[in-house]
């Protein structure tokens, strides 16, 4: 949908979200499906917190171990609810907006989980997301000891550690070996919720993916609000630049990718001066 007149505000409040002491990470994924979606407004976000609220009050009281919370969970969120993902959910820009994701109940490995997450962090599990390559799924326990995965997106279907090391082969293309990756951080998962958001859009040129959204569109305001977080790649100034170019806007572009290339010079001197180039050939568009 086309975007509204309070998107500053909307940004602000975004920003400040991400650099609370303890970000909520429900919250967040709440204000970035704000972009997506007009009808998300203060009520909607309180609705859907609110449901949270209440799947967690179906969870069994305190579970005895790691174990017994990821039970408890794919008890009620995989079978009793039916969350889980398919294939099918990978071409749907909702399965990366969280109230979207509740309400259907499916979506990407990576919206599942902080449902889990979610869930099971307000009935008082010791929860926490893993960020595999190519997939994510949830610990419950201490992440650098006793502890238990399971996979959302398998409606909670349990992981040994090398199970976990054999997806991450998978992923990477390599043997598999011993693996225990630590748990990700609020940030983290947002920034990565916006990569997929942003890979979804760039695989869909030119087409509009959900009501009046073009794919530019989508690719802008993820990569935007992948700008706003207090750490993420510094090369998200330069994909900001070039959609700029892209969408016609050759002055901005040009001096996102000036300012950019001063940043990356003293490292990689030559990159630097291809992006001006692209800069001079971009404002070169406006004779």
């Amino acid at each position: 949908m086309p975007r509204r007149d309070d998107t500053p505000a909307r940004r602000r409040r975004f920003a400040e979200a991400a650099r609370e002491e303890r970000p909520d990470l429900a919250l967040l994924c709440l204000l970035l499906a704000q972009e997506a979606d007009p009808e998300l407004d203060e009520d909607a976000i309180d609705a859907t917190q609110i449901e949270l609220d209440r799947l967690a009050g179906l969870v069994p009281y305190s579970p005895d171990g790691p174990g017994a919370w990821a039970a408890a969970l794919a008890g009620l969120l995989g079978e009793r609810l039916g969350f889980r993902g398919s294939a099918a959910d990978y071409r749907r820009l909702e399965s990366s907006l969280l109230h979207e994701v509740l309400r259907r109940r499916r979506g990407l490995p990576i919206l599942l989980s902080v449902v889990w997450m979610e869930v099971a962090r307000r009935a008082g599990a010791p929860v926490y997301g893993v960020a595999l390559p190519g997939h994510f799924v949830v610990g419950f326990g201490d992440p650098y000891g006793s502890h238990v995965l399971a996979d959302p997106f398998d409606g909670g279907r349990s992981l040994s550690d090398e199970d976990a090391a054999l997806m991450v082969a998978g992923a990477l293309g390599t043997p598999p070996g011993p693996t225990r990756p630590g748990p990700a951080t609020p940030l983290e998962i947002v920034l990565r919720i916006l990569n997929n958001i942003r890979a979804w859009a760039a695989a869909r040129p030119g087409a509009p993916p959900s009501g009046s959204w073009g794919s530019s569109d989508v690719q802008l305001w993820a990569v935007e609000l992948s700008l706003l977080l207090p750490s993420h790649p510094a090369r998200l100034r330069y994909e900001r630049a070039k959609l700029l170019v892209e969408r016609g806007d050759f002055v901005g572009g040009a001096q996102e990718m000036e300012e950019y290339a001063e940043v990356v010079a003293a490292m990689e001197p030559n990159a630097a001066e291809a992006v001006r180039r692209q800069a001079r050939a971009a404002r070169a568009r406006l004779n």
